[in-house]
């Protein structure tokens, strides 16, 4: 949006007054620059100003005046918008304001980019100190699916065969309707775009958040011309990867796209054509993350028979397609699984005995024994503790679901060698206060800015966790 849209011409907003430059600081060789808005002044520095950027209506108070520049705008609405430009944070007097009022005068000054940065700053997020802020309602009787982010503080949330997005403000809401009858994966590839698949609905489509349309559908091509249903999608910084399987579900593969130049295929990895009941070749990848670390990508899959829940974790070079690390599951294989290159290791919920457990980068074992973080609980034969639990991975923390709580694991230090191995230690911590505790089981998380976002089982809404601290 234009800086001056919303205020007329600009000689009516911004004009020279009567004062004259009869201070030293007042001249065009200062670094002191004077301004009247509303009739209060304000005294700020050129670099200041430059923060803004070059397009903005700040870029007008550089040149050299004869009089001291006037704005006619609400002078309280610019004392916070100076402080983002000063401090890169929103004073704590902001939160006495109308988060829209507040986004509506960035906009006329043009430097509504810089309260995205300044809201949603990564930064401020304290995993320590999270508690429930607000509730996000979602039209219609669909309960989210899965959810998409963007690094500033928005979200995509896909319910049903709509996909509704909240800005970083979370005070504007649009939805769109897609054409999937549910939308079972969904990834963020900008502010407004947006890759979905579902496994009953063939292709990858790339969505146009904006318009509200597909503009481009990806496909795989197997052997049995049947329809490509996906899986999974990932992403790293130059491609898109996505998991598919034949609607026969006698194939499976993983296509790696080049996100930069129009989805050109790059490679198809992993390829699996399954005979007769060879289980292990028809489990298709159902998470796909991007380990930068490692320059690998992590795809893991797992299937439920008659003797139980099983699983593989592979780790794939994607220009070779060559399998680097491969991980089996058998005895109590993972409910849910994330990555952290931050705390360079993989992590699991086990489906039988619910436990959080690790495997470190660093010492990768031939056995691929997994490490447990706390007490190794008994399980009951037939009983799941870990089924439908949720993990992700986000910073320095790993976060879990256990039905309707939620909890955070940290490393607390290395502790002492144990099997030629420096021990790690993790501590748990659970989240919320008292009132935020309980509820339906968690069925996604998902992290943007300084939010953590929260869907459960049944429910049409979305839950904003965020953390308490002083200012906006």
């Amino acid at each position: 949006m234009p800086p001056f849209s919303q205020s007329g011409p600009l000689s009516i907003a911004f004009s020279h007054n009567n004062h004259n430059f009869d201070k030293p600081n007042h001249h065009s060789s200062t670094n002191v620059v004077t301004i009247d808005v509303g009739g209060q002044l304000f005294q700020t520095t050129k670099q200041t100003l430059t923060l803004a950027g070059s397009n903005t209506l700040f870029s007008n108070l550089f040149s050299s005046y004869d009089q001291i520049p006037f704005i006619d705008r609400d002078p309280d609405l610019f004392s916070i918008l100076l402080s983002v430009l000063r401090t890169g944070n929103f004073p704590s007097k902001a939160k006495s304001f109308d988060i829209q009022d507040i986004i509506s005068e960035a906009e006329f000054y043009g430097i509504d980019h810089l309260l995205v940065q300044s809201h949603s700053n990564p930064s401020q997020f304290d995993a320590f100190n999270l508690q429930k802020s607000t509730i996000l309602p979602l039209s219609g009787r669909d309960s989210p699916s899965v959810i998409a982010t963007t690094p500033y503080g928005s979200a995509h949330v896909a319910h049903g065969s709509k996909i509704t997005s909240f800005d970083w403000s979370l005070q504007r809401k649009s939805t769109i309707l897609t054409p999937f009858t549910a939308i079972d994966s969904l990834l963020s590839l900008s502010s407004n775009v947006v890759a979905a698949g579902a496994t009953d609905f063939s292709g990858l489509q790339v969505i146009n958040l904006d318009m509200g349309s597909v503009v481009q559908s990806l496909n795989w091509e197997n052997m049995t011309r049947s329809s490509s249903t996906v899986q999974a999608i990932g992403s790293s910084p130059e491609f898109l990867f996505t998991s598919f399987e034949s609607g026969r579900r006698n194939s499976n593969s993983i296509m790696v796209y080049d996100i930069n130049d129009g989805f050109r295929v790059v490679s198809e990895i992993a390829r699996n054509e399954i005979f007769g009941a060879d289980l292990d070749s028809a489990i298709p990848s159902t998470k796909l993350s991007w380990v930068s670390s490692l320059n690998l990508l992590m795809a893991s899959g797992s299937h439920s028979g008659a003797s139980g829940v099983s699983g593989n974790i592979k780790f794939l070079d994607i220009r070779s397609g060559d399998i680097v690390w491969e991980i089996k599951e058998k005895s109590d294989c993972f409910s849910d699984i994330t990555v952290s290159d931050t705390l360079s290791a993989v992590f699991k919920i086990g489906v039988n005995s619910g436990d959080v457990s690790y495997i470190d980068f660093r010492h990768i074992d031939s056995d691929n024994s997994w490490n447990c973080l706390g007490d190794t609980k008994k399980t009951i034969k037939g009983k799941k503790e870990g089924f439908g639990c949720k993990i992700e991975s986000h910073g320095n923390q790993v976060f879990c679901s256990k039905e309707g709580e939620l909890e955070v694991w940290s490393e607390v230090f290395m502790g002492g060698s144990k099997n030629g191995k420096n021990e790690r230690v993790f501590r748990k911590n659970v989240l919320g206060r008292t009132k935020d505790l309980g509820g339906n089981r968690v069925t996604n998380l998902g992290f943007s800015g300084n939010k953590m976002f929260v869907t459960r089982k049944d429910q049409q809404s979305v839950e904003v966790w965020e953390s308490s601290r002083k200012g906006f």
